[in-house]
């Protein structure tokens, strides 16, 4: 297969790595979502990755605590899920390194732009933890941010629904399904795919963005081929 990208920034949200269970770290999926990683990595594409934390915790969720505070915790969670993804990757043979937005020497590089940037250039896996570093900000507006610094083509949004839909598919069964989208009308539409902060990042620096379902078999590798799977937004 040919890819169609040369770099891509790939978030896979941290319910992705739950799997069935839902909570915590399900060994099979994260081992199967660092398969299709590793599929893709062999083709020589390079690959920089923001995982999601919605695994263990979610700051907006959390009613009683003060928001700064559930932000770090959520940041925290990131960084479990990234070096669980690393791990699943060098027991694969990809070289993989985390890089965290809140410095955390012992167990991962600190976030530096231009070595993330080396890092890929010599087609190192390089996983971002703690998104921004700042509270108030979600891992989705991490992947956009860390998408334009690091010069991805395109952000793969790897969820657990098949595409973009007008309304939750699971509890409206008129909900639409879209094959390709505007960034001004995922804003119009107030359509959930990213946070408003990211979409309008990304509308704003003309970012594309490929929605597609990270069970499906082989989804990655579809994407980033430039197969019509999910919703295509730019």
């Amino acid at each position: 297969m040919e890819p169609k990208y040369k770099r891509v920034l790939l978030k896979v949200s941290g319910e992705a790595l739950a799997g069935e269970q839902k909570f915590g770290i399900s060994d099979e999926m994260t081992n199967a979502v660092a398969e299709q990683i590793k599929e893709v990595h062999d083709l020589g594409v390079e690959i920089a990755i923001v995982v999601g934390g919605g695994n263990f915790w979610r700051g907006r969720s959390s009613e009683n605590m003060d928001r700064a505070t559930a932000d770090y915790m959520g940041m925290l969670a990131t960084v479990i899920n990234a070096l669980a993804l690393q791990s699943a990757l060098l027991n694969k043979g990809v070289k993989a390194r985390v890089q965290t937005a809140i410095e955390m020497r012992e167990i991962a590089e600190p976030y530096a732009r231009m070595k993330a940037i080396s890092r890929l250039e010599h087609k190192d896996v390089v996983i971002f933890g703690a998104g921004t570093g700042n509270p108030f900000f979600s891992t989705d507006t991490t992947a956009a941010l860390r998408a334009l610094e690091m010069d991805a083509e395109v952000i793969l949004l790897a969820k657990n629904v098949d595409a973009v839909y007008s309304d939750d598919p699971d509890t409206n069964p008129d909900a639409v399904r879209y094959d390709t989208l505007t960034h001004m009308e995922v804003l119009e539409k107030n359509l959930k795919v990213m946070d408003l902060t990211a979409a309008t990042l990304c509308r704003d620096n003309n970012i594309a963005i490929h929605v597609f379902g990270i069970s499906g078999e082989g989804n990655i590798m579809k994407a980033v081929c430039g197969e019509k799977i999910g919703t295509i937004i730019k």
